[in-house]
């Protein structure tokens, strides 16, 4: 009798390249994200000369973090990035309006590329679109990647960096549709004058990549503005959050909003184009997505989530998304990198890893190649997720159901390292499941599968500065053609394939 649960893997079955952009990151100047987090100018953690806190660099140089979004988020969209260069004692000290806190202008543009610099990073800057002008973001895009003999180029040699930085990636604007917004706008209104911006950027400099504000990419807002932008953008960002309500089901299927949310957003971009007679590509830049409950961690209160292992499983959720849709999702930006709905947590001595920190770096540094379409049997969930359209769609979608399955997967062929790697999780937060693995008769491996786990009794747990209960645990296992997937767990299991 076949098995009720299986997962199903053929290496000739290639969805698209896993773009390395998708396990990117991001920082804004909230909370201790910036101030106390990747900048602590004085602790004898950080460097005498940058300010930059050294054991905050090597953990997040371990994410091998290919783009790093700045200055936000809400926080960009009344900043004025000229108090943030030159003289650090000439520097306004101004209120900033997200947060309703205060910007010290301490850590700004040049800081910022000096730190991307050392961590080994691309930077990506979000164009205030509220306070913000034109003439503004002209001039912090000569400040940044001009080599001309012209004024704001000839500052950025004034104060110290005589080459350009040749930053590629610049977003138009941040959440312009939301009310929380600095200079919110409709959405016919911001895509006619971000068409008008994008036009005069590359007028600027024609090898900057755009990224239009989007929504959740299933909105209106996406498709009137995917209309107008889609002949001068490159990418289109979506922002999505998942919250757990207490409830670790919802929790952990919140994600297969983000999966439909592409699906549309995807076919929101077909029609752009074809309308547009466009022959280019245009993809997603997922610049804002984490588990956040911000009654549980209020934004204007620095929103510092202490996370447990139901939100590990969640994370993970979410980036066996950004693998199965790697034919669209070319760039992701986990909000934020430090202390800030963050997988990190510092203090005035020291750090500790938050338990979502392994499910992102088990991803980034194992679940790179060639994305595989893999099918899975599983029992599905059937109950409330928030949205709770995404339950709703369990009655009018024949297909919808494969979005709540509890057994989660993505998987890679590393043709460099001739492995099949996959990445299961098990959502359920109280049934085991012995899973056979199937392959194609001709896939042959070695009889030992390498498992990088990670788990605990129970989904509670969570780490701090008194140790880590939840962590990566490896094992080597001898290979039997099935695998018991532990309650509310997740594994990457490694197939070495033979020549």
């Amino acid at each position: 009798m076949a098995s009720p649960n299986a997962i199903h893997i053929d290496p000739s079955r290639v969805v698209a390249p896993v773009d390395p952009r998708i396990y990117s990151g991001f920082t804004e100047h909230m909370g201790r994200c910036i101030y106390g987090g990747i900048y602590d100018p004085g602790n004898p953690l950080s460097d005498p000369k940058t300010g930059f806190r050294q054991d905050v660099m090597k953990v997040l140089k371990g994410l091998n973090i290919p783009v790093v979004r700045y200055p936000g988020g809400n926080f960009v969209s009344s900043y004025r990035w000229q108090d943030g260069i030159g003289p650090k004692e000439l520097r306004p000290r101004r209120p900033e309006l997200a947060w309703l806190s205060e910007e010290s202008n301490q850590f700004g543009t040049d800081e910022f590329m000096a730190w991307c610099r050392e961590l080994g990073t691309e930077p990506y800057i979000c164009l205030n679109m509220g306070t913000g002008t034109l003439e503004d973001a002209l001039a912090w895009l000569e400040y940044c990647n001009s080599s001309a003999d012209t004024y704001y180029a000839n500052l950025r040699r004034k104060n110290g960096h005589e080459q350009p930085y040749n930053v590629k990636y610049w977003s138009l604007g941040n959440e312009v549709w939301g009310p929380w917004q600095v200079g919110q706008m409709e959405s016919h209104d911001y895509a006619k004058k971000a068409y008008q911006w994008a036009k005069a950027l590359r007028l600027l400099d024609p090898k900057i990549e755009l990224i239009s504000c989007g929504e959740t990419g299933f909105s209106d807002w996406d498709r009137v503005t995917l209309r107008k932008l889609a002949p001068v953008i490159d990418y289109h960002s979506i922002h999505i959050y998942t919250v757990s309500e207490g409830n670790h089901a919802v929790n952990a299927m919140g994600p297969a909003a983000a999966e439909k949310a592409l699906d549309i957003t995807k076919s929101l971009i077909d029609l752009a184009k074809i309308e547009g007679d466009l022959d280019k590509d245009i993809t997603v830049c997922f610049d804002e997505w984490n588990v956040w409950d911000p009654v549980r961690a209020p934004g204007e209160k620095g929103a510092e989530e202490h996370y447990d292992l139901s939100d590990a499983i969640a994370v993970a959720s979410w980036l066996n998304v950004f693998l199965r849709k790697a034919d669209i999702v070319k760039i992701a930006c986990i909000a934020q990198s430090v202390n800030v709905i963050s997988p990190l947590i510092t203090s005035p001595e020291g750090l500790f890893k938050q338990t979502t920190y392994y499910p992102l770096h088990l991803f980034s540094n194992l679940m790179q190649g060639l994305s595989l379409d893999v099918h899975v049997k599983s029992p599905v969930y059937d109950s409330k997720t928030v949205p709770t359209w995404v339950s709703k769609l369990d009655k009018h979608e024949p297909d919808a159901r494969k979005l709540t399955k509890y057994i989660d997967v993505s998987a890679v062929l590393n043709v460099e390292a001739n492995e099949i790697r996959v990445a299961v999780v098990n959502r359920h937060d109280s049934e085991s499941y012995t899973v056979p693995f199937v392959f194609p008769r001709e896939v042959d491996f070695d009889g030992t599968v390498k498992v990088y786990e990670v788990w605990g009794e129970q989904l509670g747990l969570s780490n701090g500065f008194d140790g880590e209960k939840v962590a990566t645990k490896e094992k080597t296992v001898e290979w039997s053609g099935e695998y018991e997937l532990k309650r509310h767990s997740f594994q990457v299991l490694v197939f070495k394939l033979l020549k």
